[in-house]
C-alpha cells in the first residue's frame, strides 16, 4: 500500500500548521510545526544547496551496456548517473542531438522503450553515445559516494501545475480523489493548454493537489509562467556549452510557499526582514493565497526557541528516542537501510503484558512516522515492533502506522508483517538525511560506533613489539599511546610487559599522548 498517497477518508488527518523560517546568509532552516509539535525539519546551506530539479546541458562521458546506464558530466565533482528507465525517447530530437546540437536535443521517449507497440525496449547504447550532449534534470541529489541521478524526462514545477515539455497528456495528483473533480480539472486544464502561446511552447501538465480549487485564471497564469520558464531554458540550452546549469529550482524559502503551505497553514514566520520582503514579492506573483499568512518575526528570542526546535534537532540526531510511556526506539541508519527497534523499557502501565506490548507498539508507530520525517530517512526501512501474539493487535498497529505515515508528502510504500514479525517499508530518498547533513563519522571509531578496549590495545602493542623484535635490534622500544593504555600497561598489564621485555632482552619505555582515538599507538625503535 502506498500510504504516502492514500485517498481513503479514514486516513485523512486535519491539523493546524505553523511554519518557522530561520534565515542566515550561510544557512536556511525551516521547521514545520503541527499542533505545537515539530514534524519536519529542512536545511539548506548556501555552499551545499540541493540539486534536485536543476536542469543541465550534460555530456555523456561513458556508456555501460551491461548496467543499461550512462555517466553524464554536468559540471559537478562526480559524474552523474542516467539509467535506461529514466531515458525519454523521441526519435526526431534524439537524432538532432546525435548530430551535435544542444538543448532540447537528446529527449527520448518514456522508459527507453521503442515507439512500436510490442517491441523490445531499446538498449541504452543505441540511444546515447560518448560525447553526446543531452538536456538532463537531477531527480536525486548526490548521496554518499554516489553521484546525482538524472532523467531526460524534464519537468518544471509551478504552484498549481507541473509542466512536462516533452509530453502532451494531462495528469492529476493521486491525492485529488474525487473522480468527478478529476475529470473536471482535466477538461479545464486541457482547454487552457490548447490556447495559443506566444512562445510556441507546447507540452503536458500534471495538476498538483493545491489546484483542487484553482480558478481558470490561476491555472492560466501558472501555465504561462511554466511555458515562459521552459522557453528560457530551451534558449539557454542552444547557446551554452555542455556541463552547464540551465535552470535552478527555487531556494528553500521560496519552496515553503510553493510546496509546504496549504489550507491548514496558519502562519509562516520568518526572522529576516529582507527575505520577508522578497518572499512577499514572490508570493504575490506565484502563491497569492499564502501572502496573508506571512509574518516578519521581530521577537528578541531566536525564532526556533518558540517551539524548542534546536532541542528537537539534537534529539533527532540521537540513536535512542524515548516514548512517553517509558518505552523507547533505537534508530540505526546504515548505507543499505535503516532499522528501528521498539522496546518496552520501563512501561508497565497495562493490566497484562500483551496490553503493555500493544500500547507501546501503538505509541511507537506514531513516533516512528514522525522520526522518519524529522530525520528525513529514506530507502529501505525495517521496523522491529515488539512481538504481538494476537493478529488483531498486529492489524491495529499496522493501521496506526499507515495512518501516521499518510501525513508524509514523500512517497511511501508499507508492507505487512513478515514471518519474522518485521515491518518492511520504503520511503523515497531524494536528499541527504538530517544526520548526514549535520554530522560526520566519529574520528575515534570511523563510524563504527565502538572502539577497542584499552586491554585489547595493550595486547595489540605487546604482539607488535614481539613482531618487531624478531626483525630489528634496537637498544630500546618506546611505546607512544593514549593515557588510558599507558596507565593499564603500568598497572594491570605491568607483569606481562615486564615478561615481554625480559624475553626479547630489550627495555620498553612508555609515553602518553593525546590521540584522537584510544586505538592509536606508535612503537619507536630507539
Amino acid at each position: 500500500m502506498n500510504s504516502g498517497w492514500a485517498c481513503a477518508a479514514s486516513l485523512t488527518i486535519v491539523t493546524m500548521q505553523d511554519i518557522l523560517i530561520n534565515w542566515a546568509p550561510q544557512e536556511t532552516r525551516v521547521a514545520v510545526v503541527e499542533n505545537g509539535v515539530v514534524q519536519e525539519l529542512h536545511l539548506e546551506r548556501a555552499l551545499e544547496r540541493g540539486l534536485v530539479g536543476n536542469i543541465y546541458a550534460g555530456r555523456v562521458v561513458r556508456v555501460l551496456p551491461g548496467m543499461q546506464s550512462a555517466f553524464i558530466d554536468i559540471g559537478l565533482e562526480r559524474a552523474a548517473f542516467l539509467h535506461i528507465a529514466d531515458v525519454h525517447v523521441n526519435g526526431a530530437n534524439a537524432s538532432s542531438s546525435a548530430n551535435g546540437s544542444n538543448g532540447a536535443a537528446g529527449f527520448m521517449g518514456p522508459g527507453g522503450r521503442s515507439e512500436t507497440p510490442g517491441a523490445a525496449p531499446t538498449p541504452i547504447e543505441r540511444l546515447v553515445f560518448e560525447g553526446q550532449t543531452l538536456t538532463v534534470q537531477v531527480i536525486k541529489d548526490p548521496i554518499g559516494s554516489k553521484g546525482a541521478r538524472l532523467s531526460t524526462q524534464i519537468s518544471i514545477a509551478g504552484r498549481l501545475l507541473v509542466f512536462l515539455p516533452q509530453d502532451d497528456r494531462i495528469g492529476i495528483s493521486q491525492r485529488i480523489c474525487s473522480p468527478e473533480l478529476r475529470e473536471q480539472l482535466r477538461a479545464r486544464t486541457s482547454a487552457l493548454a490548447m490556447l495559443p502561446d506566444p512562445s510556441g511552447v507546447t507540452g503536458g501538465f500534471i495538476l498538483r493537489t493545491n489546484a483542487e480549487e484553482a480558478s481558470d485564471t490561476e491555472l492560466a497564469d501558472d501555465i504561462a509562467y511554466l511555458r515562459r520558464t521552459w522557453a528560457a531554458v530551451r534558449d539557454r540550452s542552444f547557446k551554452l556549452p555542455p556541463a552547464t546549469l540551465l535552470h535552478q529550482d527555487l531556494n528553500l524559502v521560496e519552496r515553503v510557499l510553493r510546496d509546504m503551505a496549504h489550507d491548514q497553514t496558519q502562519t509562516i514566520r520568518i526572522d529576516s526582514l529582507m527575505q520577508f520582503e522578497q518572499l512577499k514579492g514572490f508570493g504575490r506573483e506565484f502563491t497569492p493565497t499564502s501572502v496573508a499568512k506571512l509574518e516578519h518575526y521581530k521577537g528578541e528570542r531566536p525564532i526556533f526557541d518558540l517551539f524548542n526546535i534546536d532541542e528537537e534537532i539534537a534529539r533527532a540526531l540521537a540513536r535512542r528516542v524515548d516514548l512517553k510511556s517509558g518505552g523507547y526506539l533505537i534508530v540505526d541508519q546504515t548505507e543499505a537501510l535503516t532499522t528501528v527497534d521498539v522496546n518496552t523499557g520501563g512501561f508497565v502501565g497495562a493490566r497484562n503484558f500483551d496490553d503493555t506490548i500493544f500500547k507501546t507498539n501503538l505509541e511507537a508507530a506514531q513516533a516512528i512516522a514522525r522520526q522518519l520525517r524529522l530525520r528525513n530517512l529514506g530507502g529501505i526501512i525495517i521496523i522491529d515492533f515488539i512481538d504481538m501474539k494476537r493478529e488483531e493487535h498486529q492489524a491495529a498497529v499496522l493501521a496506526e502506522l499507515r495512518k501516521q505515515l499518510s501525513k508524509d508528502r514523500t512517497k511511501i510504500t508499507v508492507s505487512g508483517f513478515t514471518q519474522l514479525g518485521l515491518v518492511e517499508m520504503t520511503r523515497k530518498r531524494t536528499r541527504e538525511s538530517l544526520a548526514h547533513v549535520l554530522c560526520e563519522p566519529c574520528p575515534a571509531c570511523q563510524g563504527k560506533g565502538q572502539v577497542k578496549t584499552a586491554r585489547s590495545v595493550c595486547y595489540d602493542i605487546l604482539r607488535e613489539i614481539l613482531r618487531e623484535a624478531r626483525q630489528f635490534n634496537p637498544k630500546e622500544f618506546r611505546v607512544i599511546a593514549s593515557a588510558t593504555v599507558v596507565e593499564m600497561l603500568l598497572d594491570e598489564e605491568s607483569q606481562h610487559l615486564a615478561g615481554l621485555s625480559d624475553f626479547i632482552g630489550k627495555p620498553v619505555s612508555l609515553q602518553a599522548e593525546a590521540f584522537a582515538s584510544p586505538e592509536l599507538y606508535d612503537i619507536v625503535l630507539m
